[in-house]
């Protein structure tokens, strides 16, 4: 049963990632370095979603679409900053970005990344 896909960093509540059928999953990532601003909270999560999308097999350049969640709406400029300057030109992916109440108040930022599996 569910020998087809592949689980990632698997706890007892989630897994950081699943893999099935050529399409990789990420769990939300959220910063690990909570007391920062904005800016970087964004840069650690992306770091996050790189070393978890290359553990699959994947690539920012290959991501199917990216949600974004932002605790203050009010972030989202110095937030695009650093998303603009991370993704590849000609390789933006379908985006939303909402403003949510986040598990821990000092998160500023989870984002969600479904992405193609290179093959």
């Amino acid at each position: 049963m569910n020998q087809d896909i592949q689980r990632l960093h698997v706890t007892a509540r989630y897994s950081e990632a699943a893999i099935f059928n050529g399409v990789v999953y990420l769990a939300g990532m959220v910063p690990e370095c909570e007391a920062t601003d904005i800016r970087s909270q964004t840069a650690d999560v992306l770091h996050q979603i790189d070393l978890r999308l290359a553990e699959a097999g994947s690539d920012k350049t290959r991501i199917l679409r990216t949600q974004i969640y932002l605790s203050d709406i009010a972030d989202i400029a110095a937030m695009n900053e650093v998303w603009d300057a991370w993704v590849v030109a000609g390789s933006a992916p379908p985006r939303a970005t909402v403003q949510a109440a986040l598990a821990n108040p000092a998160y500023l930022i989870e984002v969600v990344v479904t992405a193609a599996v290179k093959v």
